[in-house]
């Protein structure tokens, strides 16, 4: 994974766009030191995202099954305590 600085990537953010994209590069970008962001292909993107779907779908799997979730919600309840 190539590093950084967040004022570099400011002024070559089109060559950085290009070296993600096509050159299947991660790029992480740093400010004063500490990570902020990383810029990945949208194909990694994507892989993270099934990826947290994955986890997401077996978590909500193991608190459906758990019999001390009795307790329901209603939507409109949760749409509120949202800001929905």
């Amino acid at each position: 994974m190539v590093t950084v600085e967040a004022t570099k990537a400011r002024e070559g953010f089109s060559d950085l766009l290009n070296q993600v994209r096509y050159g299947s590069d991660r790029v992480r970008i740093v400010r004063r030191g500490k990570d902020v962001a990383v810029l990945v292909s949208v194909e990694d993107a994507r892989f993270l995202e099934m990826f947290e779907d994955h986890f997401d779908i077996a978590a909500a799997g193991k608190a459906l099954a758990n019999p001390k979730n009795k307790t329901r919600i209603r939507w409109e309840k949760v749409k509120k305590d949202l800001g929905l």
